[in-house]
Order: C-alpha cells, then structure tokens, then sequence
C-alpha cells in the first residue's frame, strides 16, 4: 500500500563538534577514584573530594556553600560522564565500535536512560538536552536509534513527541514500558523535617503529589528528575530534596531519604523505539501499528474512519489529535473549524492482510495518511 508522506519542515543547519569535554556527575569519592589514576585531573578531583571530606569533621575549614563551590567547578572540568549532546553540537562522530549508540532526553540517572538500556542492552546510552536532539542525532548517523517517551499511565501523552514524529522521517521498531518508582532524594546528613522545598519535573511533582503536599513541601519544576538530583548535589543544598530515581541517587552520590513516593503504584511510561529504516513486520508474535491520518471536515468522518479497524476487528489501543500546524483553521459553510492530525495505535502487523485492506479503506477518504511504524509489542511491566 503506498502511504502519503508529510513535507518535513526545514530544520536549521547546525554546525560544530561534538565537545570532547565530559559533564560533572558523582559527588562520591570513591566513585570517582574507580576512574583510574592517570588523570591529573583525576587525582586533583579525588584530593579536594577527599580533604573537603575531612574539612567538614575538623570546622576550621571553609563553610560548606565554598565547598560546594569549589567541588562543582572541579567536577565540571573533569571528564567522568558524557555531556548532554545539544542542538549545536550535532556532527559527524565516530561510533564506539559494534556496541548500539542510542540516543535519549535528559542527562545520566534519567528514568529515560533505564528504558534505552531495557530497550537495548549493553548499548552505549547517550544523553541529550532536548527531545529535538534525539532525533536529529539518529537522522545524522551521530547515534544507532533513540528511545524516547510518548505517555504515561498518569500523566497522559507526551505532545511534543508526538509532533516530533511527523516533523522527522524516523520509523517506530519497537516499544518499551518501564515502570516508575519515584525517589526522594537529599544530601548526605540532610533529614525529613530539614527539608522545605522539591525539585523536579512537573510530571513527577504531578504523580507525587498527594507525598508531597503531606511533607508540606513547595514544589519547584525543572527540566527532568534526574537533572533536579544533579542540582541538589552540585549546590549542596541542605534545604531542598529531588523527587528521581534510585539510580540517580547512586550517580549523584546522595542519600534516599524515602521510597516510592508516587501516588500510583502502577506508574509506567511507555517509550519509542526510533530508526533510520523500519524493521519488516511479522506475524510470529503480537504486533502493533502505529499511523497518523488527517480528515475533511463533516458530520461523521471520524466514526467512518474509526470503522475501518471496527469492521476488521482490529482492536485500537490508542487515539491522539493534535494541531494540523500548518492548516490549524479551516473553513468550512461560512464557520471556521480547528483542524486535527488523528494518531492512532491498532494491534495488527502490517504483514496481516487484515491490516493492509484497512488501510485500503482510510486512503479512500483521509486526506494524509503515514505509517509510523510496525513493530512488537512490548509485553512486559518492568
């Protein structure tokens, strides 16, 4: 079946290197020490650690804002964890031998980087600043795929993903589900009754929120979970806690001050599998597709739409619109209607005729229609 491909939209022309100079990341010593001793750096990092450490049992050293201080500016010279890659620093890389390079959004301890590494195991994860980011980063050969969010099972759909899949001419090859469980985070010595505030992405406030209210914290957003337990720790904050994961609380060398703290047990959030190139569907095992379509405007349309899979028995897994941006208003009998991009999950490989003659029957009357991809589905909750 042929598919109408959307017009991708002109994306700025980026240039410059991927830095060689790595992020901050690990507040504990002994972490760091792990890393080897042929770097001056290194050894630089591991001292002032260390003597901060015997500073603060001695009080005649610096106060401990100084020595956050002084330990942030070493750890941001040192090369112990990947930088987040950002629009600007997109080029041309070499990869890391056979192992698979896939992309995701935030920086180490993200709840995204244990999907990628669920996703694909013993890949090298790398770290993006933006969802944009990924994408481009696997269009340019600069990674192998990217594992990105597209809903939560509380929070709803991620839009932005979803825009980003029509914008980018990369395929779905898989899925990933990844339950949630939010941590709250501290520095070391800091208690319960210290704390006044949170910081965290406002997803993870959201699902935390009846936790929270009760503690009677005052809730900060920042851009992710795992990026509020890097600030914690880089401003040794004695104040303030970051709602993240375990494993951002290991990277970062803080203490777990509670667990599951998420109002919902069955908090999971479901993740994309993106690829130059789309796998061949089969029918060996269960399969989902997912496609977007477009619409005239009139009594009905949607419903004959949906009929299509209904006829076939083909059950529908999800259903998302979203702005037709480059047409938002139509008009239509001297009214003006908003226009809509109808996303849609069905549960049937492309390899089953069933599939295909039901799409068949959506081009008779869509007025766009794509095949983001058909892929397995993914049957576990962990």
């Amino acid at each position: 079946m042929a598919a109408v491909h959307a017009v991708r939209s002109p994306t700025t022309h980026l240039h410059g290197g991927i830095s060689v100079n790595l992020s901050p990341s690990n507040r504990n010593p002994s972490a760091v020490i792990r890393f080897g001793r042929g770097s001056s750096k290194q050894n630089r990092l591991a001292s002032v650690l260390s003597a901060s450490s015997l500073r603060e049992g001695d009080g005649h050293g610096r106060d401990s804002s100084l020595r956050a201080v002084e330990v942030k500016k070493i750890l941001e010279d040192s090369p112990l964890l990947p930088k987040p890659l950002s629009s600007n620093q997109l080029a041309e890389t070499v990869s890391n031998g056979s192992r698979v390079r896939v992309a995701y959004q935030g920086v180490r301890g993200a709840y995204s980087e244990s999907a990628a590494e669920k996703a694909y195991p013993n890949c090298e994860a790398v770290p993006c600043e933006e969802f944009d980011t990924a994408f481009e980063a696997v269009e340019r050969w600069l990674v192998d795929r990217a594992v990105l969010p597209i809903e939560n099972s509380l929070g709803g759909s991620i839009h932005r993903n979803y825009d980003l899949l029509l914008r980018h001419n990369l395929h779905i090859v898989g899925e990933v589900k990844l339950a949630v469980r939010h941590c709250l985070l501290a520095n070391h010595g800091v208690k319960l009754e210290d704390l006044r505030r949170v910081l965290s992405h406002p997803q993870a406030l959201a699902q935390c929120e009846n936790t929270l209210t009760r503690l009677g914290l005052v809730r900060e957003a920042v851009d992710d979970t795992a990026g509020a337990a890097k600030q914690i720790a880089f401003e040794d904050l004695s104040d303030a806690a970051a709602v993240a994961s375990a494993k951002a609380a290991e990277i970062y060398g803080l203490n777990i001050v509670a667990e599951d703290i998420q109002d919902d047990t069955d908090n999971v959030t479901r993740f994309l599998m993106l690829a130059r190139e789309p796998i061949i569907p089969g029918t060996n095992r269960l399969f989902k597709t997912s496609i977007v379509f477009s619409l005239e405007e009139g009594p009905g349309v949607l419903f004959k739409a949906l009929a299509v899979f209904a006829l076939r028995q083909i059950n529908l897994t999800k259903i998302e619109s979203r702005p037709l941006r480059q047409n938002p208003l139509r008009a239509s009998g001297g009214l003006k209607y908003f226009d809509y991009l109808f996303y849609v999950d069905f549960e049937a490989s492309m390899a089953d005729e069933v599939a295909q003659n039901a799409l068949r029957h959506l081009e008779e009357f869509a007025t766009f229609l794509r095949v983001l991809g058909s892929y397995p589905v993914d049957t576990t909750m962990l």
